[in-house]
C-alpha cells in the first residue's frame, strides 16, 4: 500500500542527487576546521543569507540554543512568543541549559508579535529585574500554520531592538520556504537579524543539519557553545554534501509543496473541514467538523496509507514536502472522504 506521510516535512527522503554527493564527499576533521565539504556548505549558507560566517550544527534545537546561548548570559531573559518553537518545543534548553529566562508574549494569529507587547516586555535597568537581551521571532510560523513574517515586520522588530541595544533572532527552519512564498531572497529575510538558525532537513529534503549563521565574532563563539552542547562533528562533509545539494537544487521547488498545501486546504474546505490559518507556505491546520475523538479518525486514516498527526481540540496539522504529488493530495482527500 502507497504511504502519504503529511504527518511533517521532516521525513522527507534525500533525492539521488543528494545521496551521490553524500557517497562522495570529501571530508576531513570538522572540529580541526579541515572539512572541505562542511567549510563550503557553511560559506555557500552565509553568502545566501548575506552574513559574514556560518556554523554547520546537527539540528534546528541545537542551532537555535547555541544562539540564545551566545546572546545570553545566565540570568538573562529573551522575549518569545508563546506558540513559537523555542519556547514550546525544544525542552526548555534556554532554561535548563543557558538559565536564561523567557519572556512570554502572545503570537498574534498571522504568527506575528504585537510591537506594543515587545515595548512593554523589556525590562527597566532594575537590580530587581533580569536583564533584556534578546528579541526571538519565528519565520515561517510552525503552530500559526506556516504563516510567513514580512519584511516590513521584521524591520519594526529590528528598530525596537536597535532602540533598546538589543539583538534579535530568527527561527528559521523554514525561512526558505518564506522567501520562495513571497519572492526574494534569502538574505532579504536574514537581513535584519543578528542571528538565524535555518534547517536543511526539512523542505530541502537533507536527511540532518542546521545552519547557524551571523557576523564573524558571533560565529567564533557559537564554536564554543556547540562544543558544550556536543555538537562538534568529524568527518561530517558526508552530511555536509547533503546540506550543499539541499541548498543548490532543492529551494526554488518549495513552490509545489505551497502549491500541493493549497490544494489540500481547498480540498479539507470542501468536504467540511475548517482551515485555522491562510494557507502561504506549506502547512496546513485543520479543524473536524464534530466531536469525535481527532486520535481515532487519524488511525482510520492510517489504516488505508494517510498520515496525519492529531494535534488536540479536534485539530490536525499536515505539512506538505518533496516526495508528496498532486496526485498523493487528492488520494488523500479521497481517503478523507471515504474514512469521515
Amino acid at each position: 500500500m502507497h504511504t502519504i506521510d503529511l504527518r511533517s516535512d521532516t521525513v522527507t527522503q534525500p533525492p539521488p542527487a543528494m545521496r551521490h554527493a553524500m557517497a562522495n564527499a570529501d571530508v576531513g576533521d570538522d572540529v580541526y576546521g579541515e572539512d572541505p565539504t562542511v567549510n563550503r556548505l557553511q560559506a555557500l549558507a552565509a553568502d545566501l543569507l548575506g552574513k559574514e560566517a556560518a556554523l554547520f550544527v546537527p539540528s534546528g534545537t541545537m542551532g537555535n540554543l547555541i544562539c540564545l546561548l551566545v546572546h545570553c548570559e545566565r540570568g538573562d531573559e529573551y522575549i518569545v512568543g508563546n506558540a513559537q518553537h523555542t519556547y514550546l518545543y525544544e525542552a526548555g534548553g534556554a532554561s535548563a541549559v543557558g538559565s536564561i529566562h523567557p519572556w512570554v508574549i502572545p503570537n498574534q494569529p498571522d504568527g506575528t508579535l504585537d510591537p506594543a507587547d515587545i515595548e512593554a516586555g523589556i525590562r527597566p535597568d532594575d537590580p530587581h529585574a533580569p536583564r533584556t537581551r534578546l528579541i526571538a521571532l519565528e519565520n515561517t510560523h510552525n503552530r500559526m500554520g506556516g504563516r510567513l513574517l514580512p519584511p516590513e515586520f521584521l524591520w519594526t522588530v529590528r528598530a525596537i531592538a536597535d532602540r533598546h541595544g538589543l539583538r534579535l533572532h530568527c527561527d528559521g527552519a523554514r525561512l526558505w520556504n518564506a522567501a520562495v512564498a513571497l519572492g526574494v531572497e534569502p538574505a532579504v529575510l536574514a537581513e535584519p537579524f543578528d542571528s538565524l538558525s535555518v534547517c536543511l532537513s526539512k523542505g530541502l529534503a537533507a536527511p540532518v543539519g542546521s545552519l547557524v549563521v551571523g557576523n564573524r565574532d558571533f560565529i567564533a563563539e557559537a564554536v564554543r557553545k556547540r562544543k558544550l552542547l556536543g555538537g562538534g562533528m568529524r568527518q561530517a562533509g558526508v552530511l555536509a554534501a547533503a546540506g550543499i545539494v539541499a541548498l543548490t537544487e532543492m529551494r526554488d521547488r518549495l513552490a509545489e509543496d505551497h502549491a500541493n498545501a493549497q490544494r489540500l486546504a481547498e480540498g479539507l474546505t470542501a468536504l467540511g473541514y475548517r482551515v485555522l490559518h491562510p494557507v502561504e507556505t506549506n502547512i496546513v491546520i485543520f479543524e473536524q467538523p464534530d466531536e469525535s475523538a481527532p486520535n481515532e479518525r487519524a488511525a482510520r486514516w492510517r489504516t488505508q496509507g494517510l498520515l496525519i498527526n492529531s494535534i488536540g481540540e479536534r485539530r490536525y496539522r499536515a505539512v506538505t514536502h518533496y516526495g508528496i504529488t498532486e496526485a498523493d493530495i487528492e488520494q488523500a482527500l479521497d481517503i478523507i472522504q471515504r474514512v469521515g
